[in-house]
């Protein structure tokens, strides 16, 4: 096995590590990620699955009908016609049916798209109408206020996924259980007691276990005394999220049966059985709370929304292996194996993210469905999103469960259907796409994104040259949440020496190094430029750590001001003057 085999279904025959030093899997591991995929034939069916083309494209094909989006049914003569719309078809024949996908090829990215804006970890955004969490109401706030008293353009959000459903509560917004749905921690409620709120945010970090036993308890109450009259309200929103009744029947199941669906009785361990149909069926007012906390949450995500600055949301790289997502797709996903990252000057062991892959084939065979309402989730309510891992469209590193991250390799993905259905979904959403391509990232992968037009990722604490040398089809921030504050690296808490030094350098730096910093980046022609919150709050204290569990409170740290002290602080309107550019 391996070889040849293993490049016919994407296992890449090595790569370049960070010191351009090649580096080949071992046998092992090729056989180990074949199993996999389900590799039992030399090549995978290249033909089979959807379809995706770029507009006016004729090629040829063996189906004799079409059926466009919008029902109308097309005789073939063998070529797709040239004046094919836009959107997702269906190709008809002796054989299954398959999806077509006509894509524009390019994202949305407005001509006159430009200027600053703030990123916000929302959690540890509190005001005194919070409840021991930042919330939507406080992103709403918040966002009106840098738009119209500082000129904002955007507000970069950290992932609201909706995490696993119960106790205890996961931090981190990269390790959800959906990247579809929200988490419910972020709706504000109006009728929390005072002392509990009061005592919830004095806490010293972000107790999400408490807000989640109080929030709840209160969400459940009022959705005894309204589920009579919300039940029409929450079928309408049932019909236009697809697959929202799945995701609220698993947390139904998760409440019931534990939180990893891998243990449940056999017979609910698939969406589809009988059993699963029974169960929801038996648990319909609980399945339908589950639905209702979710049109909560897209309702005070959408009032939060309002108008611009827009908000940029976040979209994770995967999910938890035990969540709604890995259950509902578990037929794409590749088996035995997580993604993560190789060993690196930075990280000798490598990473393991834990996160189960999608099966490049299966995914195709699909549809891409998984990827769709993915991505559709993430452009909901927003003018761009951030993709994380961008690089995940092209390639991923495969871990085979228990070797390690030394002994993975990287898997290609079709990444030119991706990135068509991706500029498909931006286009129709009229909203914009940053790629987060930062690390090890291939010349020809930044070229194709920019051909794209998607945004780059540019990090001061990264690039070493004059940011104004920086492209324009980029956003550019300081650091970002895995990496030291700029008060952390200036107060020697959080140290990089050698960023250090070029703060030292900057004109400036010794009376006010935050306006010196952000007086270099706003030298840049990008596009966007951001600044963060813990930046502008003077956090010494990054929001996350990587590779730390309990030596740091990661993804729990709060802002040492306000959404109220925020508002009335200097530093927010020295740096947006700054930024402005104006």
């Amino acid at each position: 096995m391996g070889g040849p085999k293993a490049e016919a279904w994407g296992i890449a025959p090595g790569y370049h590590d960070i010191s351009g030093r090649w580096r080949r899997p071992a046998p092992a591991t090729e056989e180990a990620l074949l199993a996999a995929m389900g590799a039992t034939a030399a090549a995978p069916d290249v033909g089979a699955g959807a379809l995706v083309v770029r507009a006016g494209d004729q090629r040829r094909v063996p189906e004799p009908e079409l059926v466009t989006e919008d029902g109308a049914l097309l005789r073939l003569e063998g070529r797709l016609p040239a004046d094919l719309p836009l959107g997702y078809h269906l190709l008809r024949g002796d054989g299954p049916e398959r999806r077509l996908v006509v894509s524009p090829g390019e994202c949305c990215l407005p001509a006159e798209l430009r200027g600053f804006g703030f990123v916000v970890q929302l959690y540890a955004l509190l005001s005194a109408g919070s409840a021991g969490i930042g919330d939507l109401a406080d992103l709403g706030v918040l966002g009106r206020w840098a738009r119209d008293e500082l000129g904002a353009a955007f507000l970069l959000i950290n992932p609201l996924h909706a995490p696993l459903p119960g106790l205890p509560q996961e931090p981190s917004p990269y390790y959800p259980s959906s990247r579809r749905f929200l988490n419910p921690l972020y709706l504000r409620l109006e009728d929390v007691p005072g002392a509990e709120r009061e005592a919830l945010n004095a806490e010293a970090h972000v107790d999400r276990d408490r807000v989640h036993h109080l929030k709840m308890g209160l969400l459940e109450a009022a959705w005894a005394r309204s589920r009579g009259r919300a039940a029409a309200q929450v079928r309408r929103f049932r019909a236009e999220r697809p697959g929202l009744q799945e995701y609220a029947v698993f947390c139904a199941l998760a409440e019931t049966h534990g939180r990893s669906w891998r243990q449940w009785p056999q017979e609910l361990r698939h969406p589809g059985s009988a059993a699963v149909g029974r169960f929801a069926r038996a648990q319909a007012g609980r399945v339908r709370f589950h639905e209702w906390l979710q049109m909560l949450l897209d309702r005070q995500l959408r009032e939060a929304a309002g108008r611009p600055p827009g908000l940029i949301n976040d979209l994770a790289v995967g999910g938890h292996p035990d969540g709604a997502d890995a259950w509902a797709w578990q037929d794409q996903l590749a088996g035995g194996v997580s993604v993560g990252a190789p060993p690196d000057p930075f990280n000798a062991e490598g990473q393991d993210w834990g996160l189960p892959p999608f099966d490049p084939w299966r995914l195709r065979a699909a549809g891409y469905e998984p990827f769709l309402q993915t991505l559709r989730a993430a452009f909901r309510h927003a003018a761009g999103i951030r993709v994380d891992h961008v690089m995940g469209l092209f390639r991923l590193y495969w871990i085979p469960a228990g070797q390690g991250p030394a002994a993975g390799a990287y898997v290609r993905y079709p990444a030119a259907e991706l990135l068509d259905i991706l500029a498909l979904e931006s286009v129709r959403a009229g909203a914009y796409v940053v790629g987060e391509d930062l690390g090890t990232v291939e010349n020809e992968v930044r070229h194709e994104l920019w051909r794209r037009r998607v945004l780059s990722y540019k990090l001061l604490w990264f690039e070493p040259g004059d940011p104004a040398r920086y492209p324009e089809q980029a956003l550019a921030a300081l650091t970002t949440h895995d990496l030291p504050t700029l008060h952390g690296v200036w107060s020697g808490a959080d140290p990089l020496p050698e960023v250090r030094e070029r703060l030292q350098r900057m004109p400036g730096a010794g009376a006010d190094v935050l306006l010196a910093a952000y007086g270099a980046l706003a030298a840049a022609p990008c596009r966007l430029l951001a600044a963060t919150l813990e930046d502008v709050a003077g956090m010494a204290q990054r929001p996350n750590l990587p590779g730390t569990v309990d030596e740091h409170p990661n993804w729990s740290l709060r802002l040492p001001l306000t959404v109220e002290q925020l508002m009335g602080d200097e530093r927010p309107r020295s740096v947006a003057r700054i930024l402005s550019r104006s």
